[in-house]
C-alpha cells in the first residue's frame, strides 16, 4: 500500500525521542508497506538512529526547529510555534505527502493546530478524541477523552453522530447502541446540559439512543459508543487504566508474600499474563481525532516505546480504513 505514509511528531510527549525513534524503527521492520517521516531536530534524530536496525529507505527526516511543550497554552502554540515539529507534521498532512500524522505532544496544541491546518469536516464544531476502551465485549468506543473539557449539548450530539459512524466503519456494528455518560440511569439525573442533550439525542434519527449509563457500563456490553466532554472522558479513562494498572500490581504482591502464594502464582502466570495485556493501556494507546478532513492520532503524552508502537498501528489502521472519509459519508 505505497499511500500508508506516517508523519510522527518526533519530539512530542514526555519521553519526546527515546520512546519515538525507537517504536518508529520497530514498525517499519513489522510493515514493510509503511513509510515514516520523522518530524524534529534533524541532527537529535539522526544521532538517535546511528545504531538502530531502520530500513533507511522508508525512513524520512524533516527538520523542524522548534518544539510545542507540554505545558505551552494551545492559542500560544498556535500563534507562536508554526516551526515546531507539531505543526510541520500536520502541514505534511495537509499537504497530501502523508495519509496520517501521530504525536504524543500537547493535546490542546494538536486539537487547535489540526483545526486549523488539517481542518475539520463540514458541519463539526469541534474535534473529539475517540479511543475504544476494553470491555465484555471487546471494546466499547468512548468520546470524548480530553480534547474539549466544555462541551455544549450540540456539541455532545454530533460526537455521538461520530462516534456511532466510527463503530459502523470500524466493527461493522449496523446500529451501535449510543449511551451519555451520567451520574445515574434515570431520566431526571444530571446537569441541565445533560438534560439538554439526552433530548438531542433522543431526536436525532441516526443514532440508536439507548438513555443515560453509569461508570461502570463503560465495561459492560449493554453499550458500543459512550459520549462525555472531554474532562469526565479524560479521568474516567485515567481511572479506569489506573485501577486496573492497581489491581495487577496488588495481586502479584499479594501472591509473592507466601510460599503457597508463589506457588499458585505459578499456576496462574499465564492468566495473569493474559489479564495484564488484555487490560495494559499501552496496548490501547492511540486515539483518532473524529471530525477532521485527515487522520491524526493522539498519543498519551507518557507513551513508553510499546506504547507508542501502538499508536503506529493505530494510525495505520486509521489509515486503512479510510476514516475521514467513511465517517463523512455517515454524517
Amino acid at each position: 500500500m505505497a499511500s500508508l505514509r506516517l508523519a510522527v511528531d518526533a519530539m512530542g510527549g514526555d519521553f519526546g525521542l527515546r520512546s519515538t525513534i525507537p517504536a518508529s524503527v520497530l514498525a517499519l521492520n513489522e510493515n514493510s508497506e509503511l513509510h515514516i517521516t520523522l518530524v524534529g531536530d534533524e541532527p537529535a534524530i539522526r544521532a538517535a538512529l546511528a545504531d538502530s536496525s531502520a530500513p533507511l529507505d522508508r525512513l524520512s527526516i524533516v527538520h523542524a526547529p522548534d518544539v510545542v511543550l507540554m505545558d505551552d497554552k494551545p492559542a500560544s502554540a498556535l500563534r507562536t510555534k508554526r516551526q515546531s515539529s507539531m505543526a510541520i507534521a500536520l502541514e505534511l498532512l495537509r499537504d497530501g505527502q502523508v495519509s496520517a500524522v501521530l504525536s504524543a505532544g500537547n493535546t490542546g496544541a494538536l486539537v487547535a493546530m489540526s483545526c486549523i491546518i488539517v481542518q475539520r469536516m463540514d458541519g463539526i464544531r469541534r474535534p473529539a478524541i475517540c479511543a475504544p476502551i476494553p470491555s465484555d465485549h471487546h471494546h466499547t468506543f468512548m468520546l470524548d477523552l480530553g480534547a474539549n473539557v466544555e462541551c455544549s449539548a450540540e456539541e455532545l450530539r454530533q460526537y455521538a453522530v461520530m462516534g456511532s459512524a466510527l463503530c459502523s466503519v470500524v466493527d461493522g456494528t449496523a446500529q451501535p447502541r449510543v449511551g451519555l455518560l451520567n451520574i445515574g440511569e434515570e431520566l431526571i439525573k444530571g446537569t441541565a446540559l445533560m438534560q439538554d442533550t439526552a433530548a438531542l439525542l433522543n431526536e436525532e434519527p441516526r443514532l440508536n439512543y439507548v438513555g443515560f449509563v453509569e461508570g461502570g457500563d463503560i465495561f459492560g456490553s449493554e453499550v458500543d459508543v459512550v459520549v462525555c466532554d472531554g474532562f469526565v472522558g479524560n479521568i474516567a479513562l485515567k481511572v479506569s487504566e489506573g485501577t486496573a494498572s492497581f489491581i495487577n500490581r496488588t495481586l502479584r504482591a499479594q501472591l509473592r508474600e507466601t510460599l503457597l502464594g508463589r506457588l499458585v502464582g505459578l499456576l496462574l502466570l499465564p492468566v495473569l499474563k493474559r489479564f495484564q495485556k488484555r487490560h495494559d493501556p499501552r496496548h490501547y494507546n492511540g486515539a483518532v481525532l473524529l471530525g477532521l478532513k485527515g487522520v491524526v492520532v493522539k498519543s498519551h503524552g507518557s507513551s513508553d516505546e510499546k506504547g507508542f508502537l501502538a499508536a503506529i498501528q493505530q494510525a495505520a489502521r486509521a489509515v486503512g480504513q479510510d476514516l475521514p472519509a467513511r465517517i463523512a459519508e455517515h454524517l
